[in-house]
């Protein structure tokens, strides 16, 4: 029981065993009911809701009849056992009810410019986001952000169970290429120089590796100037950032597998009637070469069983000329089964078509097999041995459908692996009530620029290779597999993390390759390098989105739903009015002038 001047009870206390007594609750007006002789006002506050009955005749009717919904009011009387035909029993609080004694309006609300409690509310997005301290009010979002609380005080208690200690590291820092564009904070103190906002703590948790702590954790809030997407708010972040030394991939793969697996489970029920299911442990690994074959991305969703295979060995030298032209010339074909296709109608086939046809392909080609022989478009062109080899490849029996993807390699695997979502889609055979993770490995050290040809990083630049200086200084480097990984559940990367390159001599032999002289290493990396010229452990680590984990939970599609204040796609905060213009005098504090771009124009 509280003790305040405002409430004795919260609004989801009141029990049963409470009726008879005298009880003070404060909260929200959610809803008005006007039923002649009575009033009935839902009170609601963080808690919960409660029943509060005003009868005309009470000295408190007029105030209760002029109050607006959302306004704050203070209500006393007693607690009276609702009748039986009347129980709530949706609410906590729904076998009780408060007979309204007095009544103080603490805060009288205007007209709301939006609807906060409306079933199937369809309030555009620019509008939430401006009075987002309302949309916040919503039963829907308020729990989303409880959950983002709940989730992050469960990953800080796994990460302490499993040895690790909380740090904070700098928010100004200096800027560092961590492959996004950097927010900048101009120096008072330091004409012309400016700090950076972290993109990651990124150097600072290698940092305290070589100092010689052993397992470090922060829930980190992290700073980058990219653009909005459906899975990355714009501007700020936070993730799970953790480092540990003297470890291998496969150790830190069971440092963190049971954080995210616990939590995961602990919150599987959130929202639902039904727990989702999580992937057991350890969790799958795939190669990136394989995911990319397989799935057609290196973010695959495991709750889709449609697998791709390479099927140019089916049409090399066919008398299919399109998809034979294709494999001559270098490219390939890809083929994925779809169990049970052969049986649906012709129009399921002709929507792939069309849906192919909308993402600028000519089409999707397929093959049925029954009896043991091909029908469809191509299948007069797939001899018996050639659809033998086929069925072999695909594992396709009869009654089942194959469909075609081919093209040069990397637009192939990009394209196949779009077919293979739309397919499991429009099948039915995506699990609906699980959580399948896993770690994509080995991916490669380096790639080839489309536009230059010149070798370069193709992720992090920073981690170990795999065979380290000897494999650096013997092998083609587009061979070179790094010590990198990501985690990926349901489709979504959570996060990315690799075993760090510690030895100044292979950091400078990667750095060349990707051309990159040790003049311009030292400069650009010197406190990092300088760092690990006095004894640096093996270390590495990764940082789970938390913002991502927690819209997985949410079953959110759009991660602005778990973050208290967003900001919208175009990186403004329309609630704060942020970016804004500064007074001339504190940008003469900070020594800055403005080169402003020219207006822009609507004439041509």
């Amino acid at each position: 029981m509280l003790s305040s001047v405002y409430r004795s009870h919260t609004c989801g206390q009141l029990r049963a065993s409470d009726v008879g007594r005298e009880a003070r609750l404060s909260g929200w007006v959610q809803r008005k009911r006007d039923h002649g002789n009575l009033l009935f006002i839902d009170l609601r506050d963080h808690y919960g809701i409660t029943q509060v009955v005003v009868d005309v005749s009470s000295p408190v009717f007029k105030v209760a009849e002029a109050v607006r919904t959302e306004s704050v009011i203070t209500v006393s009387g007693k607690v009276v056992a609702r009748e039986a035909a009347t129980v709530n029993a949706r609410l906590d609080t729904g076998a009780v009810e408060l007979w309204a004694a007095e009544m103080v309006v603490q805060s009288m609300s205007e007209t709301l410019p939006i609807p906060v409690h409306m079933e199937n509310d369809t309030t555009p997005e620019e509008l939430r986001l401006r009075y987002r301290f309302l949309d916040l009010r919503k039963d829907k979002l308020h729990r989303n952000i409880m959950l983002r609380s709940q989730v992050i005080a469960s990953l800080r208690r796994r990460m302490i169970a499993e040895g690790f200690t909380e740090f904070q590291t700098p928010i100004l820092t200096a800027d560092s290429p961590e492959g996004a564009r950097s927010y900048l904070v101009p120096s008072r103190l330091h004409p012309g120089k400016f700090y950076a906002l972290p993109q990651a703590p990124q150097m600072f948790k290698q940092l305290l590796m070589v100092s010689g702590f052993d397992r470090y954790f922060q829930i980190a809030p992290c700073f980058r100037d990219e653009d909005a997407r459906a899975d990355r708010a714009p501007g700020e972040f936070y993730q799970l950032d953790f480092e540990m030394s003297f470890v291998t991939q496969e150790d830190v793969f069971a440092a963190i597998e049971p954080v995210l697996h616990g939590v995961f489970e602990e919150f599987a029920s959130f929202g639902r009637d039904k727990a989702r299911t999580v992937s057991s442990l350890p969790f799958l690994r795939i190669p990136y070469a394989e995911a990319l074959l397989s799935y057609g991305t290196d973010k695959p969703d495991l709750r889709n069983p449609l697998r791709i295979v390479d099927a140019g060995e089916v049409f090399a030298g066919s008398d299919f000329k399109v998809f034979a032209g294709i494999v001559a010339s270098g490219g390939v074909v890809r083929a994925i089964r779809a169990p049970g296709a052969g049986r649906q109608p012709r129009s399921f086939f002709d929507k792939l078509n069309d849906w192919a046809r909308s993402e600028g392909k000519p089409g999707l080609g397929y093959i049925v097999l029954e009896g043991g022989a091909g029908k469809g478009p191509i299948a007069k062109f797939v001899d018996g041995p050639r659809l033998a080899r086929l069925a072999a490849l695909t594992g396709a029996q009869d009654g089942d459908a194959v469909f075609f993807v081919a093209d040069k390699e990397e637009a192939a695997w990009k394209f196949a692996g779009l077919a293979r979502t739309r397919i499991g889609q429009d099948l039915g055979v995506i699990e609906q009530d699980a959580y399948r993770f896993c770690w994509i490995v080995d991916f490669p050290m380096y790639e080839r620029d489309d536009k230059t040809g010149q070798i370069v990083f193709s992720h992090n630049p920073f981690s170990m290779p795999q065979g380290g200086l000897e494999q650096l200084e013997r092998d083609d480097p587009l061979t070179i597999k790094a010590w990198q990984y990501d985690i990926v559940c349901n489709g979504i990367e959570l996060c990315s993390g690799a075993i760090r390159n510690h030895r100044p001599e292979i950091m400078f032999k990667a750095f060349a390759i990707a051309g990159y002289g040790a003049e311009e290493v030292e400069q650009r990396f010197g406190g990092m390098l300088n760092a690990f010229r006095y004894g640096a452990p093996p270390h590495g680590g990764a940082a789970p989105g938390v913002d991502r984990i927690v819209m997985l939970l949410a079953d959110e599609p759009n991660i602005r739903e778990v973050i208290c204040f967003p900001m919208n796609q175009q990186a403004v905060d329309l609630m704060m009015q942020a970016p804004a213009e500064v007074p001339p005098g504190k940008l003469r504090e900070l020594h800055i002038g403005l080169r402003l771009p020219p207006p822009k124009t609507d004439k041509p």
